[in-house]
């Protein structure tokens, strides 16, 4: 039976390397990004993700560990992240990685998205199945 977390998270660091791919108006960048979870999800992430500008909403592809509590249970796991846009509007998605589960969340599957809000905060909701 599967599970709803939910919840809100901040971003600590934000740090884009110079982008290494600069052509025809699209431009390829790797960022560095740490994060604080509150809600269903309590603990921190780590982030690297390669991003892509264009003239619309940049689109990512991502890869964060996350290390904290699941609705009680203490662990980690890995998140595989997708995002891009569709007629002028973000969607950002993500999937646990089969098998990343350690500790309490060990064989932990699911998925889920990430809401930005128009003031700029961030929540998301996860979907899991955990024995």
């Amino acid at each position: 039976m599967s599970k709803r977390a939910e919840g809100t998270f901040t971003l600590d660091v934000w740090d884009a390397e110079k982008p290494y791919d600069e052509r025809d108006g699209i431009t390829f960048t790797r960022v560095h990004v740490d994060k604080t979870f509150s809600g269903g999800l309590a603990g921190t992430s780590n982030a690297e993700l390669i991003t892509v500008v264009t003239e619309n909403p940049a689109a990512y592809v991502g890869i964060e560990r996350f290390q904290g509590t699941l609705d009680g249970r203490t662990g980690g796991f890995v998140l595989q992240h997708n995002a891009g846009g569709e007629d002028g509007k973000p969607w950002l998605t993500w999937k646990i990685v089969e098998t990343s589960g350690t500790g309490d969340l060990e064989g932990i599957k699911g998925e889920g998205q990430i809401i930005i809000h128009e003031d700029g905060g961030h929540s998301y909701t996860l979907d899991y199945e955990l024995d």
